[in-house]
């Protein structure tokens, strides 16, 4: 190991410390890139990845439209029909709430994407409802931050980190779902559950209940305790938010299964003769979410005037909170590249190949922590991990998955990710608290999902 990878590793030591201490994460990784960048006398290459970043469509339509949609949703009310009517079972057992919560907020995470969104989505009704079973914030917020981001949206053909796995493998983000990914997001999701179901027994012991009940802010609860949430379900809006996923599902299913195929011209000219442009699949996915604006539209009439604006500003806070966040950790990604850091990590892959499974996982976990962006993680790290598993025979696109179930996993837990301030907020708690509760099931879940596979039980 050279002195400017020496250097380069006491940087990102630096940047780390910087983010623990509350630092904004995009200022940190962006003078942290540029730092390196100087180091190793690559400050251009870095200054190219931000500009290539910044303006790279596969980015920036997927998230950008899907905020927008999940905006739509907020407006029309569509996304709230949809958690009444998964909440609804749950109403009147207590003791199911904290597994019955994080499987909502799974559930709506996969239609939705945005770990942010589901959390604005579900909150308003998981908050009243758990507090009205005696449950206190903190442990609320846990299972609203848990369900939300541990991985739903992986099971989403739309999700931008499987378009990161298809440009390097050819293998469609369809297929991933089909194949590759539920074993694994499946099983992370009933370990870290059922973890978190039992520690919050010993939390509600530990927790003032009552004063947790008088913390002010949430008026959905009356003062004899009962919520006051209205009870009817609209189904013909309840069902509007999975219209894109159930269109790329019905488009993205190989032969015969398929439904229906979009033309290419829809979205893109045509390459050649039965060849598709690359960036066919992040239109697709911005067309099917174009397409579910129009629907909620139709749905709810009397909302319709405002829906193109509230898809306009959801695209700019997609663009502002988490395109902002890829952009500059890839920069930090390409920085750590350039000073050699990912050839060191590949020659201890070489040397010790029982390793590569193991840091395919924990290093973008640790990476989503730090940076708190689960897509910005999977961006940066999946080429280091990339090569090294062509080169030990091991399916890339398997490798991929459990760089994104890490990167998952270290966005949940990560205190300056989007979703954990804004489920802090709803809750009236902190996101430091909320990082500590789930990250003892996101961790032994992880364990557990890589110990799996490298016995070659779970999946290939």
């Amino acid at each position: 190991m050279g002195l400017t990878t020496v250097l380069a590793l006491a940087v990102v030591i630096g940047v780390v410390v910087l983010v623990v201490k509350g630092w904004d994460v995009r200022l940190v990784l962006l003078a942290g890139a540029l730092t390196i960048g100087a180091i190793v006398g690559t400050v251009s290459a870095v200054i190219r990845e931000f500009l290539a970043t910044f303006s790279n469509e596969k980015f920036v339509v997927p998230i950008c439209t899907a905020m927008g949609f999940a905006y739509v949703l907020r407006h029309t009310g569509c996304e709230r029909h949809l958690v009444l009517l998964l909440i609804k079972p749950l109403r009147s057992v207590r003791g199911l709430l904290v597994p019955g919560i994080v499987a909502v907020g799974f559930l709506v995470n996969i239609p939705v994407i945005s770990q942010t969104s589901t959390a604005v989505c579900i909150g308003p009704v998981v908050v009243p409802l758990m507090r009205a079973a005696g449950y206190s914030m903190a442990t609320i917020g846990a299972c609203l931050l848990l369900g939300s981001s541990v991985g739903g949206e992986l099971l989403n053909p739309g999700a931008p980190e499987l378009l990161t796995i298809f440009d390097r493998t050819g293998v469609s983000p369809t297929e991933q779902t089909q194949r590759y990914l539920p074993p694994l997001v499946f099983t992370q999701l009933g370990v870290s559950m059922l973890v978190l179901w039992l520690l919050s027994f010993w939390w509600e012991k530990h927790e003032n209940v009552a004063n947790a009940l008088q913390q002010p802010g949430h008026q959905s609860i009356t003062e004899d305790g009962v919520e006051t949430i209205p009870e009817q379900v609209n189904l013909l809006k309840a069902v509007v938010p999975l219209v894109p996923v159930g269109l790329l599902f019905a488009s993205g299913l190989p032969e015969p299964y398929k439904l229906f195929d979009v033309p290419d011209r829809w979205v893109i000219l045509a390459q050649a003769e039965g060849q598709r442009h690359p960036a066919y699949s992040s239109r697709l996915i911005g067309l099917t979410m174009l397409m579910g604006v129009l629907v909620a539209a139709v749905v709810t009439p009397n909302r319709a005037r405002d829906c193109v604006k509230q898809f306009f500003e959801g695209a700019g806070y997609g663009f502002t909170n988490i395109v902002s966040l890829i952009v500059t950790a890839n920069c930090f990604g390409k920085a750590i590249e350039s000073a050699g850091l990912a050839q060191v990590l590949g020659q201890l892959i070489a040397e010790t190949p029982q390793l590569m499974l193991p840091l395919a996982t924990v290093i973008p976990l640790a990476f989503a922590t730090v940076s708190g962006s689960g897509m910005a993680s999977t961006q940066s790290l999946y080429g280091s991990f990339y090569g090294p598993a062509v080169a030990l025979g091991l399916d890339p696109v398997s490798v991929g998955a459990l760089v994104s179930l890490g990167s998952a996993a270290g966005r949940t837990m990560s205190p300056v990710a989007a979703v954990a301030l804004m489920c802090a907020t709803l809750t009236g708690t902190n996101s430091f608290t909320l990082a500590r509760r789930v990250a003892i099931p996101l961790l032994l879940g992880i364990m557990l999902v890589v110990c799996l596979r490298m016995l070659d039980i779970l999946g290939k």
